[in-house]
């Protein structure tokens, strides 16, 4: 069986990023977000009259549990229901490949949509003492919680031919990750330990406190994997 190489993941990525901007839809959900973004933090910035980044970074979390379903929800699900799926596995490409090349392409168009934000950081500094490090850590925190989010995005449509169906098992499976530390008071006091580290939003707070701790890094890395294996093994379901 031949490697995965980025020969054949380039062009995936480039079809798939290419057909985001080649129709409204990502028009419509960047300007949806930094809308909603914009609005809560402006607001906030001229209520309290501090100048942080604190509230965006606890607003962005939120944001993603619908934006990112969005985005996901066609990726394979649309491929299934047109049959274009199976035109392009005719082709000398590894189901592997076409995961990673749908999975880079959705994780650009978010740094794409998270880019002019950068200008709050901006404007933060101007009007206030801001520290860089926190900014850093925290959108590094986004990118790695908006890759896992992807993944999982990607899997849920991987499921259905539906996009409907897979938005919703989605957006079920990330804010299950995401409420998992908000409901230990709910949980027998042996395993709140255990639901704490399994949730994304505590790791995804650690590092937005401006601390890179290798274990949360190590969270990321391997949910990231392992969300990708299960859209593989969906995939490859089609062959069995």
């Amino acid at each position: 069986m031949p490697g995965v190489t980025m020969q054949n993941i380039g062009p995936i990525f480039r079809r798939e990023f290419r057909s985001y901007f080649n129709s409204p839809v990502a028009y419509v959900v960047i300007i949806v977000f930094l809308s909603i973004i914009g609005w809560f933090f402006t607001s906030n910035m001229f209520l309290f009259n501090v100048a942080s980044m604190r509230v965006f970074f606890e607003l962005v979390p939120l944001v993603f549990l619908f934006f990112i379903p969005a985005i996901t929800m066609r990726l394979i699900a649309e491929e299934k229901k047109t049959g274009t799926l199976e035109l392009l596995t005719t082709k000398p490409v590894l189901d592997v490949e076409i995961i990673l090349g749908k999975f880079l392409a959705a994780w650009a168009l978010l740094a794409v949509t998270l880019l002019p934000t950068l200008l709050y950081a901006l404007t933060m500094g101007l009007l206030g003492s801001l520290d860089p490090g926190p900014v850093i850590t925290g959108y590094i925190g986004l990118l790695l919680m908006g890759a896992v989010y992807i993944a999982i995005g990607i899997f849920a449509s991987s499921l259905t031919e539906n996009q409907i169906v897979a938005f919703i098992v989605s957006f079920l499976l990330i804010i299950a990750l995401f409420l998992m530390d908000k409901v230990l008071m709910y949980v027998p006091e042996a395993f709140a330990s255990t639901m704490e580290f399994l949730s994304i939003d505590y790791h995804f707070s650690n590092i937005a406190r401006g601390v890179i701790d290798s274990r949360d890094i190590l969270y990321f890395a391997s949910l990231l994997g392992f969300s990708l294996y299960l859209a593989t093994v969906s995939l490859e379901r089609r062959k069995w």
